[in-house]
């Protein structure tokens, strides 16, 4: 298999970030290697029962549901061509929950949220197609409870992890990226993307993609792992006489020593939906947030503990979440997951909570 191409996927990161692997040990199934053309699968599945007290209505749910990573399966594939070495991916993310929650009994959607084509060679890489974003994107896959629960989410859907309590989500999208070649611990993407319709009207315009890019560094000093990583956002949108800019910028540091690992991440916006990037209309109002979290890891075992607040003037709410994990390895392929969540959201202008829930989530994770 081409790990070039392979480590390179949205959901191979957020796995080997979470759990601490080498890329060999997780990559993928390899189906398929000669002649310089590779063919891989790889797949991810999880279930959690949860418990959760609802405080404002004074109310208490069970149910079994996905965590904050859907299932998914994947693609992967790989050509040498000359100085060239094609690549591309696939992945199909499924919710387990959507039948019973739309109604429909056997319904089930299916959400593609990578497919793209990629060329590499000595210039680095060129993407081409749909993939995460760029902006918040190492501050979602670098999260330590990434294969675990978080905030409650939307009712047939995953769980919000850290989104909207920490971090925006880095949304899928349509684009063009460049990634330079590795120098001295330092990595740079950037793309053109598709743009979101953040005015309304019949005479909506967008003169211009949406810019976003990334620059991480990583480095090991006397047995301390560093990564930094800061990544940004822009766009303008226009109706007639209204024009809205939207900027954002990401960043984060994750120090690790021995068993025991510390993060800080944030990021601030104007203009800009601190939950999701979508196609609705904005005003320039700000946004910011934050998440700390420290992990200690004893043989198969880590300890978490996550801390995220979202303050958007742009949507009028705060948000903070408190996240008590333990992640239990039974081997490389199977993971067991306990966790505690407390989340609270209200109106910044009224002070009015809308979300306060204390949630129980026991899981188990199998990945190929």
């Amino acid at each position: 298999m081409n790990n070039n191409k392979i480590r390179r996927s949205g959901l191979f990161i957020a796995m080997v970030a979470a759990m601490g692997v080498s890329a060999a040990a997780n990559a993928a199934v390899e189906l398929y290697n000669e002649d310089g053309t590779s063919f891989s699968v790889d797949g991810y599945f999880n279930a959690f029962y949860v418990n959760r007290d609802n405080n404002v209505n004074n109310t208490r749910d069970s149910r079994v549901k996905m965590g904050f990573l859907p299932n998914t399966i994947g693609f992967n594939f790989s050509k040498e061509m000359g100085d060239l070495t094609l690549g591309g991916r696939s992945s199909f993310w499924t919710s387990i929950n959507d039948s019973l929650d739309d109604g429909l009994a056997t319904d089930t959607a299916i959400d593609v949220r990578q497919f793209y084509a990629t060329v590499d060679g000595d210039f680095g890489q060129v993407l081409l197609g749909k993939d995460f974003g760029l902006y918040a994107r190492s501050n979602i896959f670098l999260d330590e409870i990434l294969m675990g629960f978080g905030s409650p989410g939307t009712a047939g859907g995953v769980s919000f992890g850290n989104i909207r309590a920490g971090y925006p989500y880095p949304l899928p999208s349509a684009q063009i990226t460049y990634r330079a070649p590795e120098m001295f611990g330092f990595k740079l993407a950037v793309g053109i993307l598709d743009p979101a319709d953040t005015v309304t009207g019949t005479n909506d315009e967008n003169a211009a993609p949406r810019f976003e890019s990334e620059v991480t560094y990583a480095t090991s000093v006397s047995n301390i792992a560093l990564t930094g990583w800061v990544n940004g956002r822009y766009q303008s949108a226009e109706n007639g006489s209204t024009t809205v800019d939207s900027t954002g910028v990401g960043y984060g540091l994750k120090v690790s020593l021995a068993e025991l690992t510390l993060a800080a991440s944030g990021f601030t916006s104007k203009g800009d939906n601190p939950v999701l990037i979508s196609n609705s209309a904005v005003t320039e109002d700000d946004a910011d947030g934050f998440l700390v979290q420290a992990a200690y890891a004893f043989g198969a075992n880590r300890l978490v503990l996550s801390y995220g607040e979202t303050d958007a003037e742009i949507l009028d709410f705060e948000t903070e979440s408190t996240t008590f994990g333990f992640f239990h390895d039974v081997n490389s392929n199977f993971k067991l997951v306990a966790e505690y969540n407390m989340f609270e959201q209200k109106n910044r202008t009224t002070g009015v909570t809308s979300t306060d829930a204390d949630t129980i989530a026991l899981g188990a994770i199998v990945m190929f």
